[in-house]
């Protein structure tokens, strides 16, 4: 349920930031009694726009606070496929190394498996991903082992995207740290891999992993240092080495400006958004699955989202007027739009246009609707209102919000 953890959440996240319970009082403009009794859970929930002072104050996205709802049990005692993925990712002491593939094994096939776990991932079909991935691990070291040359960076370039996804199910998890060692044994066989790109996608998985636990200096920093690296080498000239770039810029900008550096923040969308327009006239790669998000709709995602996170919910919803989506935007980031939208409409006291944002969500991205603690939070906000504006009620019993 949302905010079942809540204080637990919020002394680790306050702690991490180091900051004391008057310091974060004062940052964030909520008072030192309410962030007490969260954190001595005397207090379980509190109305969404105290919840975003609170992430703003800590620097850290709203769901880094709510949590985000998991495909499968994060408890102390990790279900049997998530233990299989952990596996995977940190092979146990001693076990033999990997063979060769045999004759039978298409890396053609495997890059389309990872494909389609990429696919699956951002549709929030977290189970199956799960499933698929010891897998995908397994046959990408073996075909990382071939004797090959040519096979081998192409096997290493499979390992590096495997490892990559399962850092991003690890985070949706919750299990950053294990997300990160996977990240780096990532990064590593980037390194060894025929894929110029793949570090540095692979580095932006890393930012966005350390902006979850509150290392935003650290997230800027590797986010701008990787950026630099693709443009040195030239490699902004293809729709594939703008994207990685975009990507990464517009990762370094979220690390801005929830540090509070809005002008820095707003230089890089600026440049982001002026760049996305080049993408399409660019020589486009082989498989867009496999590179980072990054296209004019993208920008303009991220600009709606951190106009509603720093308190501009009316220039929110003007970026977010008449937005007309490419066809490659991930489920994922439709998801942000809308409940970015609705979170601008809650903030106006708009509760019609919430609802019609959330409806919206149900249709087009279900299944990631019942993966965001921020959906349910903006539904309960909306369910204490003396008046239920029309259709709430179908939205507050799909998410199991209500009396």
């Amino acid at each position: 349920m949302a905010n079942e953890d809540l204080g637990r959440t919020l002394r680790r996240l306050r702690r991490l930031a180091s900051l004391t319970q008057e310091e974060l009082a004062e940052r964030s403009d909520v008072s030192v009694d309410v962030i007490r009794q969260l954190e001595q859970r005397r207090k379980h929930s509190a109305r969404l726009p105290t919840l975003h002072a609170l992430a703003n104050g800590l620097g850290v996205e709203l769901t880094t606070l709510l949590g985000d709802p998991p495909a499968a049990s994060t408890g102390e005692n990790d279900g049997p496929q998530f233990v299989a993925v952990r596996r995977a990712v940190m092979p146990a002491l001693w076990v033999a190394a990997p063979q060769p593939p045999g004759p039978d094994f298409s890396l053609p096939d495997l890059r389309e498996q990872i494909a389609d776990g990429w696919t699956q991932y951002h549709s929030a079909e977290f189970d199956t991903v799960m499933k698929a991935l010891p897998d995908l691990i397994s046959e990408a070291r073996a075909a990382a082992a071939s004797p090959d040359s040519v096979d081998q960076g192409a096997g290493f370039a499979a390992l590096g995207k495997s490892l990559q996804l399962a850092g991003h199910v690890a985070v949706r998890m919750g299990k950053t740290d294990l997300a990160l060692i996977s990240l780096e044994r990532a990064i590593d066989a980037a390194g060894r891999s025929s894929d110029p790109l793949l570090r540095a996608m692979i580095v932006n998985s890393v930012a966005w992993t350390y902006q979850r636990q509150g290392r935003l200096a650290d997230a800027l920093s590797i986010a701008l240092h990787a950026a630099g690296d693709i443009e040195d080498n030239g490699h902004t000239g293809t729709a594939d080495g703008l994207k990685v770039w975009g990507a990464l810029t517009m990762s370094a900008a979220t690390s801005a400006a929830r540090s509070n550096d809005y002008e820095r923040a707003a230089a890089l969308m600026e440049r982001a958004e002026k760049e996305a327009a080049h993408v399409a006239k660019l020589p486009q790669g082989s498989d867009s699955r496999m590179v980072s998000v990054f296209s004019p709709s993208s920008v303009r995602i991220e600009r709606v989202r951190l106009a509603v996170q720093y308190g501009h919910p009316e220039e929110a919803l003007a970026l977010a007027k008449g937005m007309r989506l490419t066809k490659d935007t991930p489920p994922s980031w439709r998801t942000w739009l809308l409940l970015d939208v609705a979170r601008a409409h809650t903030d106006l006291g708009d509760a019609a246009g919430a609802v019609k944002a959330l409806e919206s969500l149900r249709r087009v991205a279900p299944t990631w609707m019942q993966h965001h603690t921020l959906a349910v939070a903006i539904v309960r906000d909306l369910w204490v209102l003396p008046n239920h504006p029309a259709g709430l009620r179908p939205l507050a019993e799909f998410l199991g919000v209500g009396e």
